[in-house]
């Protein structure tokens, strides 16, 4: 099993990383050092998802990181890279209709560029664009 802290308070948040023997995820949020807002996590609450072994999923929509274009979530996942690693980083759109969003799936290829920009290497692009969900996804779920 996997715990996903996306709409769990920041008291929630703290509570389950204080226990975490396992890692924990955040599939869409943002983070307070490029958005500070209630919503995002904390720089200590994003080093403590990575040291759990898990992954923020940094989202697209102006409350996860104050902006409305793919810039803005490339700085945000630079941030989050900065403080966990590359590793423990992952896109997280929420395209499920509830938040207005800058693009659909077929700007995936702004925010590739976005991130280059930011300059990521091609190899960490694919971490951050799927493979480190795909490592995690194969290393904790039963086979």
């Amino acid at each position: 099993m996997l715990v996903d802290l996306a709409h769990a308070s920041p008291r929630t948040v703290d509570d389950v990383l204080a226990v975490a023997t396992r890692p924990v995820v955040d599939s869409h949020t943002g983070v307070r050092g490029t958005c500070d807002n209630i919503r995002n996590l904390s720089d200590e609450q994003v080093r403590a998802v990575a040291a759990t072994g898990g992954l923020v999923g940094i989202g697209y929509w102006d409350t996860a990181t104050c902006g409305t274009d793919a810039a803005s979530v490339a700085r945000a996942i630079r941030y989050a890279a900065n403080l966990a690693g590359v590793e423990h980083v992952a896109l997280g759109s929420d395209f499920d209709g509830a938040v207005t969003e800058p693009f659909d799936t077929t700007g995936v290829v702004q925010i590739t560029d976005a991130l280059l920009a930011e300059g990521f290497s091609e190899d960490e692009v694919r971490m951050i664009m799927g493979g480190n969900v795909f490592r995690l996804l194969a290393e904790t779920l039963p086979r």
